[in-house]
């Protein structure tokens, strides 16, 4: 299979450098020459329990020169997949498959634009990727699971190709007929602690430790379920505390929420694509959302703040 990986850092790495060592044509995409060049030169480590292993991979800043590949996997920040898909028009085809594995809601709707009928997937991983060094990268694979599937539920057989395709490169992969229950499910996960951390600037052993926050988490999911209801979105997860408790499971007191980490870097966060989301299916569906109205309020006034310098 062909395969380029949109914004490929340390997630896409992993996912890019084990479909490769499978066999599959695969050319990493990321616009910080200095990393394309050392992947090319040196080739991708990837560091796991059992040790480093170098593997050669095509690395590349731009879609320039390649023909329509298979499969375009995107894991750009959410806030540049539509920019991230206008720069890789001469990798998309009128068979080739778009999948998002990025975080939150609303992208189907973007790559929709750009994918032949049909050829919009979306999914979810837990896979874990930590690049410690330009090149190296910490991969966290094992016993974790990445669901595909397309948004309007169903199957054609596709996602089980691509299923297989991740599975049979080690990566832990089912298709499901209805992922939007999938998607929902994490989204109501980064919903009940992203906002949350990123406005107290808080890590989350301190973040589990406020009351309040804790009542403020469990409002904002409440509304994020009432909005998948009434979209007719089936839901895994039953009581909105159960959210929360999941969003912190196993994680060390130090972890911080992406938000936090964007913000802190200075950038932009990927708030319209998890409350912002919730906000705009609730206004789809007639569903009012004032809690994670709030919460997109208050980010948006911080990105704000660090743009003018304040």
């Amino acid at each position: 299979m062909r395969i380029a990986i949109l914004g490929a850092g340390s997630l896409g790495c992993v996912f890019g450098g084990q479909l490769s060592e499978a066999g599959h044509d695969v050319v990493l995409v990321n616009r910080n020459r200095s990393l394309v060049d050392k992947l090319a030169r040196d080739g991708l480590i990837l560091r796991t329990k059992h040790g480093d292993r170098t593997v050669p991979v095509r690395a590349s800043v731009n879609c320039t020169g390649l023909s329509p590949v298979d499969l375009l996997i995107v894991l750009v920040k959410s806030f540049h997949t539509r920019e991230a898909l206008e720069a890789a028009s001469n990798a998309i085809g009128p068979d080739t498959v778009i999948l998002s594995l990025q975080n939150g809601l609303g992208h189907e709707e973007i790559i929709s634009e750009f994918a032949a009928p049909g050829n919009t997937m979306i999914g979810k991983t837990y896979v874990g990727g930590t690049m410690v060094s330009p090149g190296v990268v910490v991969a966290g694979t094992e016993g974790k699971r990445t669901i595909v599937g397309h948004p309007t539920g169903g199957s054609d057989g596709r996602a089980k190709i691509i299923a297989d395709a991740f599975q049979s490169a080690g990566l832990e992969t089912t298709a499901s007929s209805d992922i939007m229950q999938v998607v929902w499910d994490k989204l109501l996960v980064n919903v009940s602690t992203g906002a949350l951390s990123a406005i107290s600037r808080l890590p989350y052993g301190e973040l589990y430790g406020v009351a309040e926050v804790e009542a403020c988490a469990i409002e904002a999911v409440q509304e994020a379920m009432a909005v998948a209801h009434a979209a007719g979105i089936g839901l895994s997860i039953k009581e909105a505390r159960q959210a929360w408790l999941l969003a912190g499971e196993g994680l060390p007191p130090e972890f911080k929420a992406s938000m936090l980490q964007s913000l802190e870097k200075g950038s932009p966060t990927e708030i319209d694509f998890i409350n912002g989301a919730v906000v705009a299916w609730g206004r789809r569906y007639s569903v009012p959302t004032p809690v994670n109205s709030t919460l997109v309020a208050a980010v948006k006034g911080i990105e704000r703040a660090i743009q003018v310098g304040l």
